[in-house]
């Protein structure tokens, strides 16, 4: 994952301190009904990592039994895969075919409706997409909606129009990256979200802070974290977010998305086991780590 992405040299001069919970999240946090502990899924972006095995796959192991393995260790999927193409029911129910009850994958809205006709006049594409997805049933967690980077506050109609077109029964969260988002007046946005009841997404990357804009629009989270191939920021950044998802679970959170990305996607398992190790630590929690073939890693801690 290259956005956000920031010189080696940088790291260490960043501010990567969380912001206050803004008065939209304690005011979604005052209905939030959830019980203790929520419910927690934790995975990376992509089960396709041949330098996985002989680390968390085992020595061997063949791509097409990536997932299954993959699902050994993780209990959900952020699912990029479905952005490159829609996806058919076929496909969608061979990967349905490798997990487990409890898995959920979490997939993205395909490129053609988000970045090619950049949300409008989609509803064949749209349809395509959720009959492809429906194919999940219980596997499938919130579906990704992230509209084109360059869409600023302008395109804020376009917005709200096409998600209320979609299901009223579709669990939806949205990610937004045009800086314009992150303004007093993009504060708008997150009030749409949130009498739409669709959730937004906090992404972590060293190098646009912006973005970790602390907005739940529902009493739910799904926050995107960016490391920087084990670097020692990498592990203090983490320490915060466990302190800030303890603080939420202590208000009653509902639900809790977080998935780990790595510029290099060689590192996300050492970093997800570390933020699990912590999470089970401060929160009393006793979230499953994944297991490596080659322990050497936890010399890391």
């Amino acid at each position: 994952m290259e956005f956000g992405k920031a010189e080696q040299a940088e790291l260490h001069t960043i501010d990567y301190s969380l912001p206050k919970d803004t008065k939209l999240t304690k005011d979604v946090l005052k209905t939030a009904k959830g019980k203790q502990p929520p419910q927690i899924y934790i995975g990376c972006a992509k089960w396709g990592r041949p330098d996985w095995v002989g680390k968390i796959y085992p020595p061997k192991t063949k791509a097409a039994d990536f997932l299954a393995h993959y699902a050994t260790h993780f209990n959900s999927i952020e699912l990029n895969a479905t952005f490159y193409k829609i996806p058919d029911r076929a496909t969608v129910t061979g990967w349905k075919s490798k997990v487990g009850k409890e898995f959920k994958f979490v997939p993205k809205f395909t490129d053609v409706i988000t970045h090619i006709k950049r949300l409008k006049e989609v509803n064949a594409y749209v349809d395509q997409f959720l009959e492809g997805i429906e194919a999940f049933g219980k596997n499938l967690g919130p579906v990704f909606l992230m509209p084109h980077p360059q869409m600023g506050l302008k395109h804020l109609e376009t917005f709200e129009r096409f998600i209320q077109s979609l299901p009223k029964d579709l669990d939806l969260f949205v990610e937004v990256r045009h800086p314009e988002w992150f303004s007093k007046e993009g504060e708008e946005l997150f009030r749409i979200l949130h009498k739409l009841k669709a959730g937004s997404i906090i992404t972590d990357a060293a190098g646009r802070r912006d973005c970790v804009h602390m907005n739940l629009t529902t009493p739910e989270c799904f926050i995107r974290f960016v490391g920087n191939s084990l670097h020692p920021t990498d592990y203090s950044r983490i320490d915060e977010w466990v302190l800030r998802l303890k603080s939420w679970m202590k208000q009653g959170i509902e639900r809790i998305y977080f998935f780990m990305h790595q510029h290099e996607e060689l590192y996300s398992p050492e970093l997800i086991r570390y933020t699990i190790q912590q999470l089970n630590k401060q929160c009393k929690l006793a979230i499953k780590e994944p297991v490596f073939y080659n322990d050497q890693t936890k010399n890391l801690f």
